[in-house]
């Protein structure tokens, strides 16, 4: 028990004496599209990915000196859009596109592993985790949704949710200061739209957000 209180106070004051936070902000220019699970017979295709520009600050915790817990909140926004083609064995044929920007309010919750220098002041970086996304405003074919409107107040979910990995470098240019430069991956686990499914009167249309992001910022 003793070697077991020894060894915890040990960890404690090990990790005391490296933690630290460091605050920075990050640009996150994207690419975008939209994965579509659903039956065969509706057609549904994903459109052509589509760029946008977020950004936002950033909070690396370090427990030791090569790992860090990463959060912060960043505003971005995702989506391309849909289209489908669906005739069912008695009725009138549905055919369409809705092309798609949804902006969010990420809060990631990751991990960053850092290496030793590999240059002069330069480490590299790999992060994995998730991120928790609450949605601030959307639009569907450049009209921005609008409560009074059916189609528009049911379309998209409230919340998504996103697994993330990303690598890149970061390198010391001051006392305080770093600036780093990488790629991020940003997976959507969650169904972001619930229109789709009372259209076609079908609870197996899944949509989910996908984009690629290159990460650039500043820390002190």
């Amino acid at each position: 028990m003793k070697r077991v209180l020894l060894f915890a106070a040990f960890f404690m004051m090990t990790s005391a004496a490296f933690a630290q936070w460091e605050i920075g902000i990050k640009l996150t220019p994207s690419i975008a599209g939209n994965r579509v699970v659903a039956p065969k017979e509706y057609n549904f295709k994903s459109l052509n990915a589509k760029t946008h520009f977020g950004g936002g600050v950033i909070a690396d915790y370090f427990f030791s000196e090569n790992y860090a817990f990463s959060t912060g909140l960043i505003y971005n926004a995702r989506g391309a859009g849909i289209r489908y083609d669906y005739t069912p064995t008695s009725g009138t044929r549905q055919t369409g596109s809705d092309e798609f920007s949804i902006q969010y309010l990420e809060i990631p919750v990751t991990i960053k592993l850092y290496t030793n220098d590999v240059a002069t002041d330069t480490k590299l970086y790999f992060q994995a985790g998730g991120s928790f996304d609450p949605r601030i405003s959307a639009k569907i074919n450049n009209d921005k949704l609008d409560a009074d409107d059916e189609r528009n107040s049911k379309h998209f979910n409230i919340m998504d949710v996103s697994a993330l990995i990303a690598a890149g470098a970061e390198k010391q240019v001051g006392e305080s200061t770093k600036v780093f430069a990488g790629l991020s991956y940003h997976r959507g686990l969650a169904d972001i739209d619930n229109y789709y499914e009372d259209q076609f009167s079908s609870k197996n249309i899944e949509i989910k957000n996908s984009y690629f992001a290159l990460d650039l910022g500043l820390k002190f």
